[in-house]
């Protein structure tokens, strides 16, 4: 088969085949009625043409001629050709000064993504703090405006109302703490959808300053009343509402969701890994991101090199499959088969079915062969690592008989030891197909670490012979900003009984499917102490 090739403003003559030299000879004759005047326009189009044509003067795309040209007249066997036009045709590509390369069409793509995540996370922390400084400051305002506009006609304030300012600055205290605590945390994650509850807190928060400042416009301002004292009363009464919207806060945002209400299981699709966990009272985003929090705690690592055994199982069974045409074509493999040829597929199929027999053979004798080879890597890595470790003890006593200034670093101590275990982690890592997942400056760190909290061998074996969580590695490995929230029912709706949602990732989702908890009905027996108590009766007869 003749290989493609692709130029810019050139192209390219293959006489290899004599179909091709007739193809262009048409194809020449097809687009001879073309004239140059488009020349410009066809610098940008990605044009077709055969080995033998010498020129892109015929701006022809996909087949077509463009707008305003003369139809080509149809030829016969154009149609058997065509089957094999991508073995022998040329792509000529022109240039422009407006074109993009494609690493710059996906940075354009991935600046304009970034711009909106950077507005989507920062624009509700603005909202909220220009909530937060109108609500702390209608108090003050409520305090000085009087005392400003009319202070000739205002009453002197009193011990009572002197004792009032000290109340309302502690108050205003508290809510200062209370609100940094609950509200000025960072942020663990980007939800899609706005929380309800923390909408109808800033809702009912607004609507409360709204009330407060158009009955002190009517009734004070207005007015101009002369009682300061009932001023500052009012201000007071203002800042223990704000209190009590706090609570509410509390109550709604970090206490309702504690209890357990429903278990939720989850799935994930490539391996079937499972896990179960109880949760409370939570919008179906919310609860997606628990368990995302749970995925990362609990759940081993995704490892797509574990689960293209069996692809490659299925591959090798094929390829050893042989179709052969009783009417005289000869034998022809898998590979040669055509696309379109049924009789072949079916073949093939009922080949690989009258052979499955013995497929759970092949795969008895290739899981054992693998679990004797981990076996084996696991043995040289247990001695490899513990004669490190002993040499580093050895090394250790010397040290402390040596002089201060031949004290090696625990540093230059993990670089010195591990070359003598290198080989044998490497090969383990690769049976059990992990290498991809341990990098050498994170070996030598964790090996560094060991050293220095006098880890034992198998303490620093552990990491590698056991998966670990998906915490346990390198941020490259977390998917954190892959995430995909997939749910029929609104995501700011709560969950209830049967709910079902997915949260897809480049490779894998996790499926999730809510069960209520039962309501649990514990009954009480009453056991009287009495009826425990026997008597045992011994005759004298008896020889002991």
């Amino acid at each position: 088969m003749d290989t493609e090739s692709t130029h810019s403003g050139y192209s390219y003559h293959s006489s290899r085949s004599g179909r091709s030299n007739r193809h262009g000879e048409r194809s020449r004759e097809r687009h001879k009625a073309s004239s140059s005047k488009d020349s410009s326009r066809s610098e940008r189009s990605v044009i077709i043409n055969p080995p033998d044509t010498p020129s892109q003067d015929s701006p022809v795309q996909n087949g077509e001629p463009l707008p305003g040209e003369p139809a080509p007249p149809a030829e016969h066997g154009d149609e058997a050709q065509d089957d094999n036009w991508g073995e022998t045709t040329t792509a000529v590509t022109g240039t422009s000064e407006l074109s993009l390369s494609q690493e710059e069409v996906v940075g354009l793509g991935k600046g304009t993504e970034d711009g909106v995540q950077t507005c989507r996370r920062y624009v509700p922390l603005a909202l909220g703090l220009c909530v937060g400084l109108i609500v702390l400051a209608t108090p003050l305002a409520f305090l000085v405006l009087p005392a400003m506009m009319w202070p000739d006609r205002l009453q002197a304030c009193g011990a009572a109302c002197e004792g009032l300012f000290l109340s309302i600055s502690f108050k205003l205290l508290i809510l200062i703490l209370a609100v940094w605590a609950l509200f000025l945390r960072p942020s663990r994650a980007s939800l899609p959808r706005v929380c309800v509850f923390r909408g109808f807190l800033a809702t009912l928060t607004l609507l409360l300053i709204m009330s407060y400042w158009l009955f002190y416009g009517v009734r004070i301002l207005d007015a101009q009343d002369e009682d300061y004292h009932g001023i500052v009363q009012f201000a007071v009464s203002l800042v223990d509402s704000l209190l009590f919207v706090h609570y509410l806060a509390v109550v709604l945002l970090e206490l309702r969701h504690l209890q357990p209400c429903y278990s939720v299981c989850v799935i994930r699709s490539t391996d079937g890994e499972t896990r179960h966990y109880n949760v409370g009272q939570l919008s179906i985003q919310r609860a997606a991101l628990s368990i995302l929090e749970f995925y990362y705690r609990d759940f081993p690592l995704h490892n797509p090199a574990l689960l293209s055994a069996s692809k490659h199982r299925a591959a090798k069974h094929l390829a050893g499959l042989k179709v052969y045409n009783v009417d005289g074509s000869g034998p022809a493999s898998t590979a040669g088969a055509q696309p379109g040829n049924g009789n072949a597929s079916r073949a093939m199929v009922a080949a690989a079915a009258k052979r499955k027999d013995n497929t759970h053979n092949e795969l008895y004798y290739e899981e054992a062969d693998h679990e004797r080879r981990v076996r084996k890597r696991r043995a040289r890595l247990v001695v490899a690592v513990e004669e490190a470790f002993t040499h580093v003890r050895r090394m250790k006593k010397e040290d402390e008989r040596a002089a201060p200034s031949d004290i090696m670093d625990v540093r230059e101590a993990a670089l010195a030891i591990f070359p003598s275990m290198a080989r044998a982690l490497q090969k383990y890592l690769r049976t059990t197909r992990r290498q991809h997942c341990h990098s050498m400056e994170s070996i030598q760190k964790h090996l560094a670490f060991c050293l220095v909290n006098n880890m034992s061998p198998k303490a620093f074996l552990e990491a590698y012979l056991v998966p670990g969580p998906t915490l346990q590695y390198g941020p490259e490995r977390w998917m954190a900003d892959q995430w995909t929230l997939v749910s029929e029912a609104s995501v700011t709706s709560s969950m209830k009984e049967g709910t079902e949602f997915a949260l897809r990732c480049l490779d894998f989702s996790l499926a999730v499917t809510v069960k209520s908890i039962p309501y649990i009905r514990v009954t009480e027996e009453y056991v009287d102490p009495k009826s425990h108590k026997f008597t045992l009766l011994l005759q004298s007869e008896t020889s002991v």
